[in-house]
């Protein structure tokens, strides 16, 4: 997801009342008070090892970080961090931004491509049977 693609703000970002620096210095535990339930419950029932590991490496600062844990939550301190998720068939970049703070990873890219229709054969519909080949 690009820059063009999201809506403009007016002003500095805010999240439920607290700016990315405030969310930047809480805790886990804290940011799960203000976070939505769903999130607030992940985070309460605890991250699994897989989960740990990659919450190590964004705090290492890795550049790029390829990852199969589309059920991530993201969190204040993935802002400005670039993931290659896997959607099912490879991996695609997702670069976090403000605006995704509460939601999962695997909601910024999408498991299925767009149906695109071709036409139908000859013989395929009742009407195309009476149609001379040449």
């Amino acid at each position: 997801m690009s820059t063009e693609d999201l809506p403009s703000r007016e002003g500095e970002f805010q999240y439920r009342g607290y700016t990315l620096d405030e969310l930047k210095e809480m805790s886990l535990d804290e940011f799960a008070e203000v976070a939505p339930a769903r999130i607030r419950r992940t985070l309460e029932r605890g991250l699994s090892d897989e989960h740990q590991k990659l919450f190590d490496r964004v705090r290492d600062g890795d550049d790029k970080i390829r990852t199969h844990l589309r059920d991530t939550p993201i969190v204040p301190e993935m802002v400005g961090t670039t993931f290659m998720l896997h959607n099912g068939q490879g991996f695609e970049r997702v670069d976090v931004e403000a605006e995704m703070i509460g939601h999962y990873l695997g909601e910024f890219e999408m498991t299925r491509k767009d149906v695109e229709h071709g036409q139908a054969g000859i013989g395929a519909t009742r009407s195309s049977k009476f149609v001379p080949l040449k």
